[in-house]
């Protein structure tokens, strides 16, 4: 049930197809190499592309884009929590992308970008805030502006960014996405 007149700004209460299986949410800059990293996880079950974090129901990749919404890019796993811990995903996400750098990734510049770990649960939280702490001692003189929040209402975003770079992105150049592949992820438009 909604909490609030918006529902962007309601808890993401969508569940896993599995009851066994979790959800996690992570923006780490560009979406496209962040879920094709996380599709390669064994115990990592579906991964989808979209937005969060943001204030403005229904939004689009464009509008998102403007930096009007408030919305990250994000990456929403569902995973099999015996198969893959939360803290090997949370792993993944510390090397996907530079947490020091404020609303960009490389070349990619805008609050969308903005490196966010978003819980759905207490222990989530926990083990986030934790990882972080762990992480900050490697990067001496260099805050880690990460963001650890609930996770609000997610957005599945526009069908042809799902799997975008395992489809072969823009150049029709399939990267894989099988599990435990680990060729060096790709990122084109």
């Amino acid at each position: 049930m909604a909490s609030s007149a918006n529902p962007a700004l309601d808890p993401d209460l969508d569940r896993p197809e599995n009851p066994g299986h979790e959800l996690a949410q992570f923006g780490a800059g560009c979406f496209w190499g962040v879920e094709l990293a996380f599709q390669r996880v064994a115990g990592v079950v579906k991964t989808e592309v979209g937005y969060s974090q943001g204030h403005a129901p229904d939004p689009t990749y464009k509008l998102v884009c403007s930096g009007t919404t408030g919305h990250a890019e994000v990456v929403r796993v569902q995973f099999d929590p015996e198969a893959c811990p939360y803290a090997d995903l949370l792993a993944l996400f510390w090397s996907r992308h530079d947490p020091t750098t404020l609303n960009r990734q490389g070349g990619d510049v805008g609050s969308q970008y903005r490196s966010g770990i978003y819980y759905y649960n207490e222990s989530q939280a926990r083990l986030a805030r934790e990882s972080l702490e762990a992480k900050q001692s490697e990067y001496k003189g260099k805050k880690i502006v990460t963001e650890i929040l609930p996770a609000k209402r997610f957005y599945r975003a526009e069908e042809y960014h799902q799997q975008y770079l395992e489809k072969g992105g823009g150049r029709g150049n399939k990267q894989s996405a099988e599990k435990g592949c680990n060729d060096p992820i790709r990122c084109y438009g």
